[in-house]
This record gives C-alpha cells, sequence and structure tokens, in this order.
C-alpha cells in the first residue's frame, strides 16, 4: 500500500463515499422516495393486488420469468466479469506497460496494477451476490404467487396478507437488482482508476451525476409518474 499517493487514497474515499451516500440517499431517505425505483415498487405492490382479482394468471407467470430471466442475464455476465478480471492478473505487465502510456496517466507499478484489479474483482464479486439471490427471491415470489387465493376466497384478511407477502417479496427481490446493477455502474467508474486518481475522482462524480439523474430528472421518471393532471 506505500506505492499509492495520498491522492490515491483520496480518491479511493471519494468513491466509496459516493457510492454509499447515493445507497443511502435512494434506499432511505424521503427524498429516495421519490426515485423511479421507488415509483416502480408502489406499482409492484398494485400488481399483486390485481394479480390476485384475476383469473386468468398466464400473463403474471409469463412476467415473472421475464424477471428472472433477466436477472439470471446479469448474475451470469457478472460472474464471467468476475473470471475475466482474475485473468488480467496473468498480464499484468503488459497491462502496465499500456496504462504507462496512456496520456495523463500516472506510473503504475505491479503491486499497485494487482491491488487495483483484486477491487475491481470483489466490485463484480458484489454484484454476482446481488443478483443471484434476486434470483432467487424472484423465485419465491413465484412461489407465492401460486399460492396465492383465489379471487372469490372468502377469507379477506388471509387474501391481504398473502398479497402483502408477495409484493413485500417482490419489492426485495428489485432491491437486490437494483444493488447489483448499481454496482456495475460503480464499477465503470472505478475503471478512472487506472489512468489515475484525478481521473478516478472524476469518473465517480459523473457516474453519481448520471444516476442521480436517471432515478429523479429522467424521461423516464417523467413517464412513470405522468398522469394526466399533469397535462396543461
Amino acid at each position: 500500500m506505500t506505492d499509492f499517493s495520498f491522492l490515491d487514497v483520496c480518491a479511493f474515499a471519494v468513491f466509496g463515499v459516493a457510492w454509499l451516500i447515493y445507497y443511502i440517499l435512494v434506499e432511505y431517505t424521503p427524498y429516495g422516495r421519490r426515485s423511479l425505483n421507488s415509483v416502480l415498487h408502489e406499482q409492484r405492490f398494485i400488481w399483486m393486488q390485481r394479480f390476485q382479482q384475476r383469473d386468468n394468471r398466464i400473463l403474471d407467470g409469463q412476467l415473472m420469468t421475464g424477471l428472472q430471466n433477466g436477472t439470471a442475464f446479469f448474475a451470469s455476465s457478472a460472474f464471467l466479469a468476475i473470471g475475466g478480471t482474475i485473468s488480467v492478473l496473468g498480464f499484468t505487465d503488459a497491462a502496465t506497460e499500456v496504462f504507462r502510456v496512456l496520456p495523463f496517466s500516472r506510473t503504475t507499478t505491479r503491486g499497485m496494477f494487482e491491488i487495483k484489479v483484486l477491487g475491481l474483482a470483489i466490485i463484480f464479486a458484489y454484484s454476482f451476490f446481488k443478483f443471484v439471490w434476486s434470483y432467487r427471491l424472484f423465485n419465491y415470489v413465484a412461489i407465492l404467487m401460486g399460492a396465492m387465493p383465489l379471487r372469490d376466497h372468502r377469507d379477506k384478511r388471509e387474501v391481504e396478507q398473502a398479497v402483502e407477502r408477495a409484493a413485500r417479496l417482490n419489492v426485495s427481490a428489485a432491491r437486490h437488482f437494483n444493488r447489483g446493477l448499481r454496482a456495475y455502474f460503480f464499477a465503470l467508474a472505478y475503471l478512472g482508476w487506472f489512468a489515475g486518481p484525478v481521473a478516478f475522482m472524476g469518473t465517480t462524480v459523473l457516474v453519481a451525476i448520471v444516476l442521480w439523474r436517471r432515478q429523479f430528472a429522467s424521461d423516464s421518471y417523467e413517464a412513470a409518474t405522468w398522469t394526466r393532471a399533469r397535462v396543461k
């Protein structure tokens, strides 16, 4: 670790703090309840309520299959990314030579490069665990949907509890998926460190701004919250 400069430590601190602040802001603050993720979480509760009222539930099963397949794709890609990142360690000398000739890039020792690569692998490992757990939770949601009482069920309390369980687990699965996807974005920011600490801080700020905009100020957010009452 002695090869890392004070600026490297500051850049890594900015990266960690930015990720942590964004995580807390989106998931644990009143402001985060206005995010695109939260809007879609509310729609998952509505989905489960209307699912319980439908006689034909084939469409809902297809929707769950789509969510599971998408999660499985990202889990597989995260696993491949881990392998690809680890394999880079076998070409450390060649890689450090490439980064050495890049404009604005600082001199990187073999030890520094290997630590950076291992850090990137850890980020992808984190996303892999999140995607795998999300996939498992979506399986659990499918089971709860299959056990959902029919529309004419007499015990209304049992129906409400079944809908609540399925909706909450659906939201939990989506939340873990979002965390895995967020790790992907911050992995892109992490790549800036290979070009130097200043580039690292720049890519971190850029990714944080892009993520914030997509959650709170994008056309996707506008579409998800659109109502006819807003049309002038």
